[in-house]
Parts: C-alpha cells; sequence; structure tokens
C-alpha cells in the first residue's frame, strides 16, 4: 500500500522539480507555484516543528484551518506534515488536540487561548504576520524557518487514523484507495476533505498536478496559461 508520505517522496525523487501545486488568489492577485520538492521540504519542516512540540504518532492536530481555507497551500502542507509526523488531522477545534493551527481570521492570533496554537499568515510567499501575535501563539513560518529541511517520516499503522471531520474518519488505508489523479487539473475549493483529496492525495497517487483558483477571475484564461488537461 501507498502511504500519501510515500508518495509524495516518490513523486520528489520521480519528478520533483515539476509543479505540484499551484495556487491563485483571484481577488488578491497572486499565484504561488510549488513543486514536489518545494512542496516536500514545507511538509519536511511542519513534522519537524510538530515533533519539536512533542506531537507523537496518534495525536491528534487541530485544523480548523481546513475549514476556512480548505484549498490554501499551507494548509495541504501542514496536513502533510502532520501525516510525515504519524499524526491524525482533525479538521476542526478538538479539546484533546495536541496542538491547533489557526488562520490569519482567528481571533486567537491576538487573543491567545489554552494550549499549543500554530497561527499561519497565509502570505502568498509564506512570509510571517506584519502585527505581533499573543505571547502565546505562535507565528508558523517564522517557526518553520528554523526546522530542518528534511523529515523521515514516522511509519505509522496502515488502519490507523489520518483525517477525521464531522462528517467521516478515514485511515491512512482509506486515502490510499482515493481514485488518482493523472492529469493537471483545475478545481475550486468547496469542503476540507474533497478539497484535500482533489488537490493533493489524488495527484500524489496518480502523479498529476493541481492549479486552486479561490475569488473571483477568469478561470478560462487560467486553463489556458496553466495547460491544465483535466
Amino acid at each position: 500500500m501507498t502511504t500519501i508520505p510515500a508518495a509524495l517522496r516518490h513523486r520528489v525523487r520521480r519528478d520533483g522539480a515539476r509543479p505540484l501545486l499551484t495556487f491563485y488568489d483571484l481577488d488578491a492577485g497572486t499565484r504561488t507555484e510549488l513543486s514536489a520538492i518545494t512542496f516536500a521540504n514545507w511538509a519536511d519542516k511542519t513534522a519537524n516543528l510538530l515533533v519539536g512540540l512533542d506531537v507523537a504518532p496518534g495525536d491528534l492536530v487541530a485544523l480548523p484551518l481546513a475549514e476556512t481555507d480548505p484549498g490554501h497551500w499551507v494548509t495541504l502542507a501542514i496536513t502533510a506534515g502532520a501525516w510525515q509526523a504519524g499524526a491524525t488531522i482533525v479538521a476542526h477545534d478538538h479539546p484533546d488536540a495536541a496542538v491547533t493551527v489557526i488562520g490569519p481570521a482567528d481571533p486567537r492570533i491576538h487573543d491567545g487561548s489554552p494550549g499549543i496554537i500554530l497561527a499561519c499568515s497565509l502570505h502568498p510567499l509564506g512570509f510571517g504576520f506584519a502585527e505581533p501575535l499573543a505571547a502565546d501563539v505562535i507565528d508558523v513560518s517564522i517557526d518553520l524557518r528554523s526546522q530542518p529541511d528534511q523529515f523521515s517520516p514516522i511509519q505509522v499503522d496502515d488502519h490507523s487514523l489520518a483525517w477525521t471531520d464531522h462528517h467521516r474518519s478515514l485511515s491512512h488505508a482509506d486515502l490510499a484507495q482515493t481514485p488518482p489523479t493523472p492529469t493537471r487539473r483545475l478545481i475550486r475549493p468547496g469542503t476540507g476533505w474533497p478539497t484535500l483529496r482533489d488537490a493533493l492525495v489524488a495527484p500524489l497517487l496518480g502523479n498529476g498536478s493541481t492549479v486552486i483558483a479561490v475569488g473571483t477571475g477568469n478561470l478560462d484564461a487560467i486553463r489556458r496559461a496553466e495547460r491544465v488537461t483535466g
């Protein structure tokens, strides 16, 4: 069975320089392209950060970011990094989470909260927040810079939980059964799991790639410019 961390490592070895994810924020007028090598680097740094915060295999990583910004490349990279660390993604707040990952609109970035809070600025180039955060809130972009560039994924049982939300619970074996996408596909983010499946899991399993577009703009022009084939 091919796990998603294994599929990412295979993609890096086989075709690492080709774009894996291209993210458009049409309202902001920004475009961010990540090759498999670049995306894997973000995932590795995330895994190292989580392990440094004592996140152990089987621990829960709460990801409200998957509700507010399901298609953002940062959300996808944090998910991949958590899986490499052997953690389970919970796509919302959870009282038993080892850490909670939030976006820039969450009031906890200024107000703070019990537990370990990781805040993501969602800057198109991965920069941190311009304004000070609450004293007990970690700016993910800043902390990731000091993390090692490589991480050896932790081996987990195929039937251990990889993803859970209000509607489903999926094991690593379930993820591996996702129909692969071999093409370059344009998607518009919806809810957490369908977006994660279409934007990251399916293309990794099928050696495809994804163009993700949020906001209002000319999608046909993007399809042509990005040579979308599926």
